[in-house]
């Protein structure tokens, strides 16, 4: 049981679950830079939350099915095509033997998320298949998919329902976000700390899962940019010598040498993986007990559409 990939599109990978327990050794966490679309595509199509699947960027993919299985998309605003016919995001969808799904090009938001019922296979490498670029290893080969790549399927004639996902639980894509924020570990080493809070960014061009660069706003900071390396995490938003803020992201190394002037909220951090270039940031002020309670709240809002939340964000 198969998968063709007609057109990998800009970048096309495998993602599942994050490795965790794995910083001490340098390796990030990897799997989908949004999380929670990924969770809700493969809701529909009757898997767990991380269970192998496609995250396209940008450009969107298109793959021809080797048997009879299910699918569904959720992620960034993209037109979706079965066999030349427009079909829906956030919709289980039955696909025949030699069917072709073309996911277009996103049109708000960055990426789009493609569950097969059962599940892709994929290579494990350090307890999980997610692909990490920079060290080339998990997904397919460690890269990113190229046309003409054939994929295997786990289980392709899982039985699953027919569903779509309810409205209150289908993620806004927008032009302009809000993100909860709080100070970090090096917040007063900036000059005037509470512009963070104030000002408006954009999302710059250089933005990737390795991280995103914030324009519009500059700071400056008592270190002038540069300190002994220190532990990072995705979410952390460091100030380099230039300046410029940027948040790192998924794929993001374990250490870093730039002040940490602020950090997104967890339960905000599935958002980075759909900030586009030229779109507006604004970040919300939050104390960590504050964005604590958020989380929990946030959980339970969650919970009757997706019971694992708790492991998701």
């Amino acid at each position: 049981m198969t998968l063709r990939v007609e057109k990998g599109g800009l970048q096309t990978t495998i993602q599942g679950r994050p490795r965790t327990g794995k910083r001490h050794l340098g390796v990030p966490a990897s799997g989908p830079a949004d999380p929670l679309s990924m969770a809700l595509a493969n809701r529909l199509v009757g898997n767990a939350a991380f269970v192998p699947a496609l995250e396209a960027t940008l450009t969107g993919v298109t793959l021809r099915f080797g048997s009879d299985t299910h699918v569904a998309v959720t992620g960034a605003v993209a037109k979706c095509m079965l066999n030349g016919l427009t079909v829906n995001q956030h919709a289980t969808l039955a696909v025949r033997k030699d069917d072709v799904l073309a996911v277009g090009a996103a049109t708000c938001g960055v990426r789009s998320y493609v569950a097969i019922a059962g599940g892709l296979s994929a290579d494990n490498v350090l307890d999980s298949v997610s692909t990490y670029l920079p060290a080339t290893f998990g997904g397919h080969q460690g890269r990113a998919l190229l046309d003409g790549d054939e994929l295997s399927l786990l289980n392709a004639r899982a039985r699953v329902a027919l569903l779509q996902t309810p409205k209150e639980f289908q993620l806004p894509m927008l032009r302009a976000w809000t993100v909860r924020a709080g100070y970090s570990s090096e917040t007063m080493d900036l000059d005037n700390p509470e512009r963070l809070f104030a000002a408006k960014f954009t999302i710059g061009s250089r933005s990737d899962r390795m991280g995103i660069r914030l324009e519009g706003e500059t700071f400056a900071t008592q270190t002038s940019g540069q300190m002994p390396s220190a532990p990072v995490f995705p979410g952390i938003i460091q100030c380099p010598q230039d300046g410029s803020l940027f948040i790192l992201s998924i794929d993001a190394g374990t250490t870093g040498g730039y002040p940490r002037v602020a950090k997104i909220a967890r339960l905000d951090l599935h958002v980075l993986g759909q900030l586009r270039p030229g779109a507006s940031l604004t970040l919300l002020e939050r104390s960590d007990q504050d964005a604590i309670q958020e989380l929990l709240e946030k959980h339970a809002y969650w919970q009757p559409w997706l019971p694992d939340i708790r492991d998701i964000i």
